[in-house]
């Protein structure tokens, strides 16, 4: 049969051997890895609201007013454009609140620029957290009147 010598010559060509093989599979794989592929794009998120009297809380309004929201969060950047339509009013304030008290009201946190149809507006880069809690349905528009001022007409922003 074998000698030690030619056993341990045969045993240590297999395991070098093999090491070499799994080595090179090894590196291949690893080469063609090298360049990541390309993160998917991450679309904007669309955002929507009826405005209107009856949204109002604690209290519904009854009035004619009525409007929209329509939005758009580039998730990238972290900003908001947004365009409010209304008719039938006359404000004197408006904001986008974010929801934190259990009435379902909370503080105006974006200030509109001007309060003439259509508003139109663009955020700086929001923190993360007011992204999230955007998209979970979390925060409204108001337009507060002299009639009204604790708002007249109100909707709830939704992922369109």
């Amino acid at each position: 049969m074998f000698t030690t010598k030619q056993r341990f010559v045969f045993v240590a060509s297999l395991l070098v051997g093999s090491v070499l093989g799994l080595s090179s599979c090894y590196e291949n794989k690893i080469a063609t890895n090298l360049t990541p592929a390309p993160a998917a794009a991450q679309k904007p998120i669309q955002l929507t609201a009826t405005i209107n009297g009856a949204q109002e809380k604690p209290t519904p309004v009854t009035t004619a007013a009525t409007g929209t929201f329509t939005g758009t969060i580039d998730p990238a950047s972290r900003v908001l454009s947004y365009t409010v339509a209304y008719s039938g009013i006359t404000p004197v304030a408006g904001h986008l609140h974010r929801i934190t008290l259990p009435s379902g009201n909370g503080p105006n946190l974006i200030n509109f620029a001007s309060l003439a149809s259509p508003i139109i507006g663009t955020t700086s880069t929001l923190e993360q957290s007011r992204v999230d809690s955007m998209v979970a349905g979390q925060w409204y528009v108001n337009l507060h009147t002299a009639a009204n001022p604790a708002g007249e007409i109100r909707g709830d922003i939704r992922v369109k």
